[in-house]
This record gives C-alpha cells, sequence and structure tokens, in this order.
C-alpha cells in the first residue's frame, strides 16, 4: 500500500521521476497562481488606485515581496522544530485563503490586512513543499536535478495562468463583457482565494502516497505536549499578522527587519553547525555561498514585478506578430510560458550531460545563469532604439529578453533548492531552504530599492525620457550580472572543493 511505504521504498523508484513528484507539482501550481496573480497585481494597483506615486509603489512592492520570502526562513524553522512540512504546508494555505479572500472583498480599504495574511501563509507553505520535493531522492540520485527542474515548470505553469489571468482581468483587457468595470480588481484578487483551495485539496488527498515523509518531527514526544507546541505555533503566527501588517505599511520597519534578519540567520546557522561534522559544514558553507549569489540575481530579476511593470504599463506596445495582448500580463507571464517550454527539456540536457560526464556542476550553473540575466537585460536596454515619440516600443523584443532571462533562471533556481536539499543535512533542510527564500527576501527588497532610485531619476519626465531612463537602468543591471558571472565562473573550483561530493 502507498500509505505504508517507507522513504527508502519512495526513493528506490523506476524511470525519471517518482509519482509523488507529480502530486505535488500539481499543489505548488496552484500555489503558484494564487501568489504570481497578486504578485503582477500589486505595484499597478498601488500606484492607480492606493494614490502611491511610482518610486512610493515599487518601495512598496519590495517590502511587500521581502516580506513574503523572509518568512519563509521563520515557516521553516517551525517546520523542523515542531510542525513538520505537511502540516506547516497546510496551515499555510489556509492563512493565503484568508488572506486572498480580504483582498478580493475589499482591496482598497483592507489592501495590507490581506498582505499580511498572505505574506505568513507563504512563508508556511513556500520552503516546505521544495523541501518534500527534495526527500523524494536519495542525496547521490541523478536525477534530482532534472526532478527540480520538472517541479520547477509546475511553479511556471501555475505563475503563467495566474500571471496573465489576474491582472489582465484587473485591467480590463479580458473579459470586459462579463467582468463589471467596478469589479475588476476584486475579481482578480478572487481567482488567487479559488486556485489556493484547489492548491490545499490537491495536498490533502494526495500527501498519503509521501510515506513518512513530512511528518511532525515531535512524534516521539507525549501527544499532550505536542499538541501544545502545535497550538502556540497557530496562535503565534496569527499574532505576528497585525504586526507584519504595520511593517509592511511603513518600509522603514521594513529596512530594521532586514538589517536584522539575514545576520541573525546566519548566526543561527553557525549555532546549528556546532552539531554536524566537518565535511558537513563545508557543504553548509557552500550553501552559503549560492545564498548570497542569488541575492544579486533575484534582485535584478525581480524587476519583473516592480519597475518592468510600470515600463511595460506605459511603454511597450501591445502587438505580438499580428496579436494584441496585455503589455503588463506579458510582462507578467512571458517568463512562465518560456520555463514550461523549455524547463522539461533543459532538466533532460542535464541529465544527458551527467551521462557522458560532461555536466557543469553547480557553481558554473549559477555562473551561466548570471550571464543569461546580462543579455536579457541589454536586450531590455536595446528597447529603446526601436520606440516611436510617444515613447512606446517593441512588446515583442521586450518578450524576446525574458525568452534569453529564462535560461538563466532555470540554470539557478531549480538547480538552487536542488543543492539546497543536497548540502544540508536532513535535521536542519527546512531552516536551509528557508535561507534560500530568504535569500530571495533581500532579492525582493533590494529590487525595490533599485526600481525606486530608476523611478525617481524619471519623475516628472515625458514618456519618451522615461523610456531612456528606464533602458539605461537596465543596461547598468546588465553590466553587473555579468561581471558577478565571471566571478562565480572563476571561484567555481574553490566552491566545488566546498561541496566535497555534491556536484
Amino acid at each position: 500500500m502507498e500509505a505504508n511505504q517507507t522513504i527508502d521504498q519512495i526513493q528506490n523508484f523506476k524511470g525519471k521521476y517518482p509519482k509523488q513528484l507529480w502530486y505535488l507539482f500539481f499543489s505548488e501550481m496552484w500555489e503558484r497562481f494564487c501568489f504570481y496573480g497578486m504578485r503582477g497585481m500589486l505595484v499597478v494597483f498601488m500606484v492607480n488606485h492606493l494614490a502611491m506615486d511610482e518610486k512610493t509603489a515599487n518601495l512598496q512592492y519590495g517590502a511587500t515581496q521581502a516580506w513574503v520570502y523572509a518568512f519563509t526562513f521563520i515557516g521553516g524553522l517551525f517546520a523542523d522544530k515542531i510542525l513538520g512540512l505537511r502540516k506547516s504546508l497546510f496551515w499555510g494555505g489556509i492563512l493565503m485563503i484568508v488572506g486572498s479572500v480580504i483582498l478580493a472583498i475589499d482591496p482598497k480599504n483592507f489592501f495590507f490586512t490581506g498582505i499580511g495574511f498572505t505574506i505568513v501563509g507563504t512563508g508556511f507553505f513556500k520552503p516546505n513543499i521544495s523541501s518534500m520535493v527534495g526527500q523524494l531522492y536519495k542525496n547521490d540520485d541523478p536525477r534530482r536535478d532534472a526532478g527540480f527542474s520538472f517541479f520547477y515548470m509546475g511553479v511556471n505553469l501555475g505563475a503563467l495562468i495566474g500571471g496573465y489571468i489576474c491582472i489582465a482581468v484587473a485591467e480590463g483587457s479580458l473579459w470586459q463583457s462579463i467582468v463589471p468595470e467596478n469589479l475588476r480588481w476584486n475579481v482578480g484578487f478572487g481567482f488567487a482565494a479559488i486556485v489556493m483551495i484547489i492548491s490545499l485539496l490537491t495536498f490533502t488527498q494526495t500527501q498519503k502516497s509521501l510515506g513518512d515523509i513530512g511528518l511532525s518531527p515531535l512524534l516521539h514526544i507525549e501527544k499532550s505536549k505536542k499538541k501544545l507546541y502545535e497550538i502556540l505555533t497557530f496562535v503565534g503566527s496569527l499574532a505576528i499578522v497585525p504586526i507584519i501588517i504595520i511593517m509592511v505599511a511603513n518600509t522603514v520597519y521594513t529596512d530594521y527587519f532586514m538589517m536584522i534578519i539575514g545576520p541573525a540567520s546566519i548566526l543561527y546557522l553557525f549555532y546549528e553547525m556546532k552539531n554536524f561534522s566537518s565535511v558537513e559544514n563545508k557543504k553548509l558553507l557552500a550553501a552559503l555561498i549560492f545564498i548570497i549569489f542569488s541575492i544579486f540575481f533575484w534582485a535584478f530579476f525581480e524587476q519583473s514585478g516592480g519597475s518592468l511593470s510600470l515600463f511595460a504599463a506605459n511603454n511597450l506596445n501591445n502587438e505580438i506578430l499580428g496579436v494584441q495582448l496585455s503589455p503588463n500580463g506579458v510582462n507578467n507571464s512571458a517568463n512562465s510560458f518560456f520555463v514550461i517550454g523549455f524547463a522539461a527539456l533543459v532538466g533532460l540536457v542535464w541529465l544527458w550531460m551527467a551521462k557522458k560526464k560532461i555536466e557543469p556542476n553547480t557553481v558554473v550553473k549559477f555562473g551561466l545563469a548570471f550571464i543569461f540575466l546580462a543579455a536579457g537585460f541589454w536586450i531590455f536596454y536595446y528597447t529603446k532604439f526601436f520606440a516611436d515619440l510617444n515613447g512606446r516600443t517593441s512588446l515583442g523584443i521586450f518578450t524576446f529578453g525574458w525568452f534569453i532571462i529564462t535560461f538563466g533562471e532555470l540554470c539557478l533556481s531549480p538547480i538552487g533548492m536542488s543543492a539546497m536539499t543536497k548540502l544540508s543535512p536532513q535535521k536542519t533542510q527546512a531552516v536551509i531552504m528557508g535561507m534560500w527564500f530568504l535569500a530571495s527576501a533581500y532579492g525582493q527588497y533590494f529590487a525595490g530599492l533599485l526600481g525606486a532610485n530608476i523611478a525617481e531619476a524619471s519623475e516628472n519626465a515625458t514618456n519618451l525620457e522615461k523610456l531612456n531612463t528606464y533602458a539605461d537602468g537596465y543596461e547598468q543591471l546588465a553590466i553587473y550580472a555579468l561581471i558577478a558571472g565571471v566571478v562565480l565562473i572563476i571561484i567555481s573550483p574553490l566552491v566545488k572543493k566546498l561541496m566535497q561530493d555534491v556536484r
């Protein structure tokens, strides 16, 4: 019976992918529909309906997204110590549903309340489902990277559908005749709530196939004590929601938080390292290097939800190959579209290269990610040379930039998640995955700062002048990304030594 499978039996699967990966694939797909659907609406909603200027909206976006990913560290910590992966994931899903429903009912008056619930919920959901994917594989299984690439395709399938539909409905470029104008944003946020319910139902119906994966670490203690710890965790996470609301609404608090949480998480990691061997600690140091470099990658990449959202809305035409599309919908979903088309292929390429013993190691893959990122931002820069007198430029060329960046993301994000599970001891795996997503928090935070600086430079400018300012900013980001990629490739032998037997 599936329910009685041991972890060893699950990990000794036949073929390229374990069947449990499919279940987690669909649960994550619907959760990402919820998340990316909301993400794509935030900046535009803040500018158009909360009367924020572009600089403030970028800062607010960065703060919001930073908190979303920062809380994954806390969610991973409680999963490791008290709730287990499964219960943490379910609780997180419930909170995300509550947040989405609040935004669907009254996004103007309860914007930050809905965001607060979503932040805490994502923190409990996101790192733990990724950790469960890692536990489907043995540490030395060469199929792991391909598995994460496939899982990542599910992430992006949800992001593609949600990322386009939610913003297109909210802005009125999709289903105009069906959705009344005064309810468009409510419906956009409402979609996020519906699909999150589907995500949870998918997980609850399929978790029996996971055997012992993701169960509570407190099964060995008496039930009453275990229950008390769980209740305290639930109550504590609800109690922190009002604090999160206040801190998100005031970005200065986010500044203070980001100054503290990163160093604190590193100190906690060093504290945990005293419980592990020298070999395990070297692997953890390698994981930390990947985590630090990923901050820079996401700071550039996540312009998609900030400055690039405004760039798309103001400076892109609405046509690709004769088809009219929402520019912001394309900006929010093009990357996901390309990931879906190429993630499995890239995963198979890694498998083929592994068989030929020519697969680049994880460090080199990270370096390539930055080089692709640089190339994509140079394409964003070159869109300025195709602009008309109104400051509108080619949506097709812009989309090609996302096509190139996609290969950078596929060299870093699924590979990074896989590396975190390979480099971290199982007892601290969810915490390390949380730190991986905490790096995304810093990336989101810096993305907001970078976007705000670009927006400030273009303040009171004509649309054509704004186009040039944004494009020049993207050229600078391309240069920095290229430098980071070259540095990673140069230091790859050193990092590879720290990784020991992990590729």
